[in-house]
């Protein structure tokens, strides 16, 4: 069974409708896969499964103190096979593509989702075409490379690119794993986020942290909490801090002018590359997300490309976590909401961490990395350094 990407009436984006008040049980399958009964996939396609989903939620001390809050909870989606949250979807949206059989999949990406369809699909034997903006991170685009799909960069932004991604797939039949909201099975796979939460977490937490470029994670969060308060077996939803940059803001600018509906960014000013979607030409995407925000009860924050840098340092530095910056952006969106008074201090805060930071580091070595011939020479250097750890002695 197919699905139209967007509404021929109102043209806003089509989702999956709920699970029924009585919630399937859960299964004995690992990961993702244990809330088979609950996505659009069935235990045959469980095979494509390389261990996404069932990612740890961890405490953040040394983030909490840095971000002014108490209880602080790092969710390491991060951890998935690809390095992101993207394998919720494209593992659903690849299983579909695998019952129909569809010849190709194709998608859109910033980085991430590149990755991910690349390593699914070669997975499933099915051929790849992945198309990314000019400045996607070299490393993301090679690793889809790697995988052996076809990847090829589209002249502009992101939106750009999402045109070019759909117009293929309406050509040629294609399946599109275009990670916004344009395909509603695979979509429906990040639902799988949030019963994750809430089996990890018990009581809900006060606030969940999205970063958002369209926002179908936000959908997959609120719409499994909803689906969970319907049955019973949770009590409230959680609040929504959902987190943009500064550069590409088109979501949180709404919010900010408690306008209804989302205009297209006129110009992409960002490094933060995971999350700089200017929603042109499907603003109806960024519409429905910021209804789910306001339905939470949460808010919309933006993040400078500096501020997110140094949250980067943070979680590498004092929590040992390596987190692109479109995730690290979380924290700093939850230091602001907390000066704000938005956040209150005794608040359970959990951040969604999507993103591995590896792939968007550069394979070469550091401009300030020494060069050294032997122990000797690396004792000089060491030497002449700053004490990095209390008591180390050269």
């Amino acid at each position: 069974m197919t699905f139209p990407d967007y509404c021929a009436n109102c043209g806003g984006p089509v989702v999956l409708p709920p699970a029924t008040p009585t919630l399937a049980h859960t299964t004995n399958l690992p990961g993702m896969w244990r809330y088979a009964g609950r996505l659009p996939v069935t235990s045959d396609t469980a095979w494509l499964s390389m261990g996404e989903g069932g990612t740890p939620v961890v405490p953040a001390a040394a983030a909490a103190e840095w971000c002014g809050v108490e209880r602080l909870m790092l969710k390491l989606d991060h951890l998935n096979p690809s390095g992101s949250f993207k394998d919720r979807a494209t593992a659903v949206g690849v299983a579909q593509a695998v019952r129909q059989r569809a010849r190709a999949v194709v998608c859109a990406s910033s980085g991430n989702a590149a990755g991910s369809t690349a390593a699914y699909a070669a997975r499933a034997g099915l051929p790849a075409v992945v198309l990314t903006p000019e400045a996607v991170p070299p490393g993301k685009a090679a690793i889809a490379r790697a995988h052996g799909a076809t990847v090829l960069r589209v002249r502009g932004d992101y939106s750009n690119t999402f045109r070019a991604a759909r117009e293929l797939a309406d050509r040629f039949g294609w399946i599109n794993l275009t990670t916004t909201y344009v395909n509603p099975v695979a979509v429906a796979g990040l639902k799988s986020a949030g019963y994750e939460l809430a089996d990890q977490l018990g009581d809900t937490p006060d606030w969940i942290v999205v970063p958002i470029g369209a926002g179908p994670l936000v959908h997959g969060i609120v719409t499994a909490y909803r689906e969970l308060r319907d049955s019973g077996e949770v009590a409230a939803l959680p609040r929504i801090l959902g987190v943009q940059a500064e550069g590409c803001a088109p979501i949180a600018d709404a919010f900010a002018r408690d306008a209804t509906e989302v205009v297209p960014w006129p110009e992409v000013r960002t490094r933060i590359s995971a999350i700089s979607d200017p929603l042109r030409g499907y603003p109806a995407d960024g519409t429905y997300t910021l209804r789910l925000v306001r339905e939470s009860n949460g808010v919309m924050a933006t993040v400078s490309d500096t501020a997110a840098g140094e949250a980067v340092d943070q979680l590498a530095h004092r929590e040992g976590l390596l987190i692109e910056s479109g995730a690290a952006a979380d924290l700093v969106a939850v230091r602001t909401q907390r000066a704000r008074g938005t956040i209150g201090p005794d608040e359970t805060v959990v951040c969604v961490l999507t993103g591995n930071g590896a792939k968007t580091l550069s394979a070469e070595a550091g401009p300030d990395d020494p060069v050294v011939a032997d122990a000797d020479e690396a004792i000089d250097h060491l030497g002449a350094l700053p004490e990095t750890a209390e008591g180390m002695t050269v």
